[in-house]
């Protein structure tokens, strides 16, 4: 098996940072917690991870290395960043919209790094539509008078 050209590394990591810095650039004009910087750096890095994983399993030639299980795993310690996020005061919950985005994008990250480039551009499509068109339509909650997200 041949290893990635420094092109297809390039690629990768590239779309990954563009696809994750349009994500963010939405959460920092809406004035969330964790904007471009933060969702580009979650696109490279996990698509760093999942190039790192192919490449890894390249090296063993029984093929006893399962990619799927280091790629897991990137999911869950994207968790503790998304929970960073999450603050709860005074009975409200704020930061859960930011949270999932950041899990998309590490979704989105693993998917450029594993060359599913239509899955990845996709999803990232659909996670702005979700955020710009369903915006909009956040319920208002009428006994506090409060928007709950």
């Amino acid at each position: 098996m041949e290893y990635l050209s420094l092109l297809d590394i390039i690629i990768r990591l590239g779309g990954a940072a563009l696809l994750g810095g349009l994500i963010g650039y939405e959460r920092e004009f809406h004035h969330k917690p964790a904007g471009i910087r933060t969702d580009m750096l979650v696109g490279i890095g996990t698509a760093a991870m999942a190039i790192a994983s192919i490449e890894i399993a390249k090296l063993d030639p029984n093929g006893a290395v399962d990619i799927s299980r280091i790629v897991s795993t990137i999911l869950t310690g994207i968790g503790f960043i998304g929970a960073g996020t999450i603050i709860q005061a005074k009975g409200h919950v704020v930061g859960l919209t930011t949270a999932a985005s950041i899990w998309v994008v590490a979704a989105i990250g693993i998917a450029m790094g594993l060359g599913m480039f239509n899955l990845a551009v996709i999803a990232a499509t659909l996670t702005l539509l979700v955020l710009l068109v369903l915006h909009r339509f956040r319920i208002q909650d009428h006994e506090k008078n409060e928007r709950v997200e």
